[in-house]
C-alpha cells in the first residue's frame, strides 16, 4: 500500500466535491455524495491498512491478527430496527450502543424519494449502513432528517401526503403480503374456490384446527351420500 494511491483517490475525493458544488439538479447531486462516500470510505480503509502495516513492520514478531482486530474498521449491515409513523413522518428506529456518543460527521444520511441510507462511521471500531430502497410511498427529501439519542438513530422520512397511511414500509413488503392472499376468480367455481382456501387453512392450521376440519368434511360428504341439504 502506497501514499500515492491515497493521494490519487483524495484528489478524486476533491474534484467529487467541486462538481457537487456546481450541481443543481437533485439526481445529479445524488449520484454525487453517493460517489463522494464511497471515496471517503476508500481512502479511510486504505489509510488503515497503511497503518496497519506499517505497525507490523515495527513490530518484531507481533501476530498479525492482532494488530487487525486493533486497527482495521470493517462494515456491519444493518438488518434489526423498527419502524412506526405519525401523520407527518415514517419513522425509522436503529438501536446502536454509544452511537450518542460520535460526532456529527460520523453519521450520515442520504434519502431519495424513495430510498433511505444510513452510514454510521467508527463506532466502537466498525462501521454500520443502514440501506433501505422501493419505500412504499414518496417522501418529502429536503424535510427527511435524522435525531441522534441514547444508544439510538431515529431516521425522520417526511410523507411527501402527510394525509397517507403506509400499510408497509416497502413495495417489497407489500407484493410479498399480497402474493401470500388468496387470489379470488370470478369465473371459477365458488365451491372450488373454497376449498382452496380450507386447503390452504389446513395446511397452515395446528393439529386441532385440522381434526375440525377433517371432522367437518366427512360429516359434509356422509350428508351429500344420504341425499341431505341444508337450508
Amino acid at each position: 500500500m502506497s501514499d500515492s494511491c491515497i493521494e490519487e483517490l483524495q484528489k478524486d475525493l476533491e474534484e467529487v466535491k467541486e462538481l457537487l458544488e456546481k450541481a443543481k439538479r437533485k439526481r445529479v447531486c445524488s449520484s454525487l455524495m453517493v460517489e463522494q462516500r464511497k471515496l471517503e470510505e476508500e481512502i479511510l480503509c486504505k489509510q488503515q491498512q497503511l497503518e496497519q502495516s506499517l505497525k507490523k513492520e515495527l513490530a518484531d514478531g507481533e501476530k498479525s491478527s492482532i494488530v487487525c482486530s486493533s486497527h482495521t474498521n470493517y462494515t456491519v449491515k444493518i438488518n434489526n430496527y423498527g419502524w412506526d409513523q405519525s401523520e407527518k413522518f415514517v419513522k425509522i428506529y436503529v438501536s446502536l450502543t454509544d452511537v450518542h456518543k460520535l460526532t456529527g460527521d460520523n453519521i450520515q444520511t442520504h434519502f431519495t424519494e424513495r430510498s433511505l441510507d444510513l452510514l454510521v462511521k467508527d463506532l466502537n471500531g466498525k462501521n454500520y449502513s443502514l440501506v433501505i430502497n422501493n419505500l412504499l410511498k414518496p417522501i418529502d427529501i429536503a424535510a427527511s432528517y435524522r435525531k441522534v439519542k441514547t444508544d439510538m438513530v431515529l431516521v425522520m422520512c417526511r410523507k411527501k401526503k402527510s394525509d397517507q397511511k403506509w400499510e408497509y414500509l416497502t413495495q417489497v413488503e407489500k407484493q410479498s403480503k399480497d402474493r401470500e392472499k388468496p387470489k379470488l376468480d370470478s369465473d371459477a367455481d365458488p365451491s372450488e374456490g373454497l376449498m382452496n382456501v380450507l386447503k390452504k387453512i389446513y395446511e397452515e392450521g395446528d393439529d386441532e384446527m385440522k381434526r375440525t376440519i377433517t371432522k367437518a368434511w366427512v360429516e359434509s360428504r356422509e350428508k351429500q351420500a344420504r341425499g341431505e341439504m341444508e337450508f
